[in-house]
């Protein structure tokens, strides 16, 4: 089968195309044949190495996290799904390969494709999907009545985070920029600040939780506008102790992930407020209830572009520029 693979770390490195063997079923796996993938910045952070310690692969592997297509086969154990049924995931850590003709997943990550949408907006959903319900609905608890300051709003994330706030019934605010404001105030952003010429810092106050997907100065900001007791949730890190144990790391990475979110720690400890931070995993009994959200209309995506597959690497070039408003998705068949 056709694949796009990283073959060595390299932050100027382009994905190779090549021809790699179809994937080995496992007793609890599907062989899913990939309609779309989207791109995400993952990818490329993957792709430089910036994850290689908590994330090791052994090279050629096939690099793509986001995936929607049609079952072609099962395994013996396999009881959720049967071939022909159209799916989506986010595959496990260690079992990528979005940027492929195929691709085995574990039937646990995987969940049945929300029938109104087709298979690149599909393919668009679960890495930001999950990470905003983990987010939101797991790690923050958000209710009704709260007020939630996501970052980003016209990200992939953003747009998905805001709808699912105010579906729970917070109020939101969001940061973006001035072209880009109407298309999150339709998403149901209600307060929205254009980060080009204002200082959330100095806008936002009294707010439950903070969602934080940018560098480390806007996340040391983010402390000022949460309430006692609030919880600054980060998903561009630095990693903390409690993802360290999570991931079973060993003690020289452990201390070293103390070390790296030892101020922002102590920082909030002294405000009355909570950090942590979140990497996503896929769940596809999550995954399953957003589908439910979907089909219901309370939740819809944003696509910015739709590449094909010979230009997987135009459109993970076109990813980092950071000029997407919404998935770009790479149409495989």
């Amino acid at each position: 089968m056709k694949a796009f693979v990283v073959d060595k770390y390299n932050k100027k490195g382009i994905l190779r195309l090549a021809e790699m063997p179809e994937p080995k079923l496992g007793d609890s796996d599907v062989l899913v044949e990939i309609h779309a993938a989207a791109v995400n910045l993952l990818d490329s952070k993957v792709r430089t190495g910036e994850f290689k310690l908590i994330l090791p692969y052994s090279r050629p592997f096939i690099l793509g996290h986001d995936v929607a297509g049609k079952v072609i086969r099962v395994g013996s154990k396999v009881r959720r799904f049967k071939s022909g049924d159209e799916v989506y995931a986010r595959p496990r850590d260690g079992r990528i390969g979005a940027f492929a003709e195929f691709i085995a997943i574990d039937e646990a990550d995987v969940a049945l494709k929300p029938s109104n949408l087709s298979m690149e907006e599909a393919a668009s959903i679960p890495l930001v999907g999950l990470t905003a319900w983990q987010v939101l609905v797991e790690r923050a608890k958000l209710s009704k009545g709260q007020k939630v300051f996501i970052q980003a709003g016209s990200g992939g994330v953003g747009i998905f985070a805001i709808q699912l706030a105010k579906h729970l019934g917070a109020t939101v605010a969001t940061t973006a920029s001035a072209t880009s404001a109407a298309l999150v105030k339709g998403l149901g952003a209600d307060v929205v600040v254009d980060y080009r010429k204002d200082d959330f810092e100095k806008i936002l106050s009294g707010y439950d939780i903070v969602v934080n997907s940018q560098d480390a100065q806007t996340l040391e900001k983010s402390l000022t506008v949460l309430k006692p007791g609030g919880k600054l949730i980060s998903i561009s890190g630095p990693p903390d102790p409690e993802f360290a144990k999570e991931k079973g790391l060993n003690l020289v990475l452990r201390t070293l992930l103390r070390l790296l979110s030892r101020a922002i720690r102590s920082k909030a400890r002294r405000r009355g407020v909570s950090f942590s931070f979140l990497f996503m995993w896929a769940q596809g009994h999550q995954l399953g209830k957003i589908t439910a959200l979907i089909e219901s209309g309370a939740i819809r995506p944003v696509v910015d572009r739709i590449f094909p597959f010979e230009a997987t690497n135009e459109a993970l070039a076109y990813v980092e520029t950071g000029r997407a408003k919404g998935k770009v998705v790479i149409k495989v068949r």
